[in-house]
């Protein structure tokens, strides 16, 4: 095969009888290892601060089509099991990337306001006929972060088991946003995260119950009671999954950072995340769904054991220039015949404080890197905040030219 800058051209010089494919087309091919007619191109979670502050608060799609990005739907919807007793929340109004929160009579949740002078803050209330547990949550302009953990006792987890809904997918309103959206771009869920701050792995899961390094700690210390913990999670995911048949998703995310070469040792990804997430992905793929499976920050040392969970696609690479350790080329020549890779773009370093050139020279390697034979999607290496507009633009124009 040639070098990725003898096939790379101009869209506008593309052969006539080049078929041009949809979003939703480009999308499918790379996730499938396929060679599509151009490098698909988008971007993580579009974050509100961002639109806001830099984009006059226009919505995701207006975003997409203003930059001419390859599209992605963000969908999460639950259905309640009204003969478990369960309902939606009547008070919880979802926020971003949120679904309505699925409760029962003996699964209630109440928040409250917090008085803190820097940050919004507030306590959620998980009231069961055991126990209250509480969790605080606070925020700025930019994002949100838990400051007082849910699972405080050990015995905490039982009352999780014992009293916690699970919810399942409305796969009709699924199916009616994917009618709508059509070919427009990919339809992206998450597999089933804890109620509130919840994430879609089942150790990411328990990390933020219970707090990152306690979790670590109690690896060590009291491992079965980690697994119970895990077993939990797996539990109340399993049931969301199985509810997926039929639901036109072209992905959905599992894992999360926790799990990642930068916080964890291969030794507890083999004991206490691969058993749980791994059994995730198949039952996944027995209903006809496809994972993308999500870690930010290091992932070099683990890239043949995450690959072999057998997820579709694995993102976020993040480069050692943004505190991560990928180096492209190697990941696509060691993985990139197992699954769809997303991300390795540099987005702290690329998006501002450079020319475009810099930027479209950024994009460039990357496809060099990783594009060659398909199967790569050219991504931010996850969020960003704060972006120069006209770099964004030179992101995209250049990443349309990358073709195959």
């Amino acid at each position: 095969m040639p070098p990725a800058e003898t096939v790379r051209v101009a869209e506008a010089t593309q052969s006539q009888d080049k078929k041009t494919l949809t979003s939703k087309q480009r999308f499918i091919a790379a996730l499938t290892r396929q060679k599509a007619d151009r490098l698909p191109v988008t971007t993580h979670h579009v974050m509100p601060y961002f639109l806001k502050k830099y984009m006059n608060g226009i919505s995701n799609d207006e975003f997409f089509d203003l930059l001419g990005l390859d599209p992605i739907r963000w969908l999460s919807v639950f259905k309640p099991d009204k003969a478990a007793g369960e309902y939606f929340d009547p008070n919880h109004v979802p926020g971003y990337l949120e679904a309505q929160r699925v409760v029962s009579d003996n699964w209630r949740i109440e928040h409250e306001p917090v008085s803190d002078p820097r940050y919004e803050t507030v306590r959620y209330k998980f009231i069961t006929p055991r126990k209250t547990l509480t969790t605080i949550l606070q925020s700025n302009d930019y994002t949100t972060w838990v400051s007082e953990r849910l699972v405080k006792e050990k015995s905490d987890i039982d009352i999780i088991a014992e009293y916690a809904t699970k919810p399942k997918c409305d796969v009709d309103e699924v199916n009616r946003q994917a009618a709508a959206y059509g070919e427009r771009g990919m339809l992206r869920g998450f597999i089933n995260s804890f109620d509130v701050y919840g994430q879609p792995g089942c150790w990411q899961d328990a990390s933020v119950l219970f707090g990152i390094e306690d979790l670590i700690m109690a690896t060590f210390e009291d491992p079965e009671w980690v697994h119970s913990f895990l077993k939990i999670m797996l539990d109340r995911k399993r049931t969301y999954i199985q509810s997926l048949e039929g639901a036109r998703y072209d992905v959905l995310e599992l894992g999360g950072g926790d799990a990642s070469s930068t916080v964890i040792s291969p030794e507890i990804l083999d004991e206490f995340v691969a058993p749980y997430d791994a059994p995730l992905i198949d039952l996944a793929h027995s209903v006809g769904q496809r994972i993308v499976y999500h870690t930010c920050g290091g992932m070099m040392p683990f890239l043949e054991r995450l690959a072999d969970m057998k997820p579709d696609a694995m993102e976020t690479f993040t480069p050692s220039s943004m505190g991560g350790d990928t180096m492209l080329a190697e990941a696509k020549e060691r993985i990139g015949d197992k699954v769809c890779m997303i991300g390795g773009f540099d987005q702290f370093h690329y998006f501002k404080d450079c020319t475009p050139e810099e930027t479209r020279k950024a994009v460039r390697k990357c496809f060099d890197e990783a594009g060659q034979g398909g199967g790569y999607i050219l991504c931010p290496s996850d969020h960003f905040f704060d972006a120069d507009v006209g770099l964004l633009k030179a992101f995209t124009d250049e990443a349309r030219k990358c073709v195959y």
